[in-house]
Parts: C-alpha cells; structure tokens; sequence
C-alpha cells in the first residue's frame, strides 16, 4: 500500500472514531463552570407590570430557589411553562425568573396569557446577566441553594422527570456540591 491509501484510510478511522465518541455524549449535561460558586452579582428590574425584580440579594435570603431563563420568544419555554405553573401552585418551591432579551410588552403580554409561576422576575433587557450566569440558550433552570450558591444547571425544557430526578433533590438539600465562595 502507498501513503495515498493510507493517508485517507488514517483520517477515515480517526473521523468515525470522533463520530462514535461524539454520539455516547449527552449534549444537556454540558459542564458548568459556576456549579458549586456563589451567583454572580446582579440586580435587574423588574419585567413590565410586575412589582418586583431579582437581584443576587435574592438569592442568598436563606430559601433555596429555582431560577428559570426564559423569554416570550422561546418556543421551547411555553412547553415547559405548565410544568413550572404545577410546581408554583404546589408552594413547595420558590420560583424566580429571569427574562432575557426581550421586549417588555411581548414579556408583560405572555406572563399574562400563560400565568405566571414566579415570586420575583427580572428583566435581562441586554442579556448581560444571563451570559454572566454562563446561558446558552432558553430555557435554562439553576438551583441556587439559600446562600446564593450554584448547585445545578439544566439547559432546555424542564421534564418532570429532570425535576424529581435532579431539581428537588437538590432544593431540599439531599443533593448538595460543596460552595467555593
């Protein structure tokens, strides 16, 4: 054999390789780099018509809390809405939101149409906050212990399975990472 059949043959199996590594991964669970940090600083008004935003301050009055990114554009957020309005009547947990990059119209005319499970909402008009909090996309959903510390990020819809798996667990502190300040 020459290197002109080698060569391709090489790149064939190092490409079907990656291809095959890249299928076992599971691309929801993308890493966190601020899993186990404090949240970081901020303090955003409040969405159009509601009486109350969301600063950092609100995250560490000791009462774990559900933090959810979401938007009036974001198809995917009316799928997982439901499930956040169920949860809210509940009162088991404290829900706060994040609007990103929305209008405050389009943000007032959806909490409106689809209720509104959230104790306090911020309005991220410029997105600033929410790349701070490392969000790629919406929805996206921490749980933020009473400190004010990451314990766990969700990226896309919330399931029902995702929040008795993962989420409640972890707001009622049986699963818990070790806060580096």
């Amino acid at each position: 054999m020459t290197w002109r059949v080698l060569v391709p043959l090489a790149v064939f199996v190092v490409l079907a390789v990656a291809l095959a590594v890249g299928l076992t991964l599971r691309p929801r669970e993308i890493p966190s780099a601020l899993i186990g940090k404090m949240a970081p600083t901020f303090d955003l008004a409040p969405v159009k018509g509601r009486a109350t935003g969301l600063s950092s301050d609100d995250l560490r009055a000791g009462t774990p809390t559900l933090v959810n990114v979401f938007a009036s554009w974001c198809i995917p957020c009316r799928e997982e809405h439901p499930l956040l309005m169920d949860l809210a009547r509940t009162g088991r947990v404290l829900i706060v939101g994040i609007n990103q990059r929305d209008e405050p119209e389009a943000a007032e005319r959806w909490l409106a149409a689809f209720g509104d499970p959230y104790s306090r909402t911020g309005a991220d008009r410029d997105g600033r906050v929410s790349i701070e909090w490392g969000v790629y996309g919406v929805p996206e959903t921490f749980v933020v212990d009473g400190r004010g510390c990451i314990q766990y990020k969700h990226i896309s819809v919330l399931t029902r399975d995702v929040l008795e798996r993962e989420i409640l667990p972890r707001l009622r502190g049986e699963r818990q990472v070790r806060c580096d300040g």
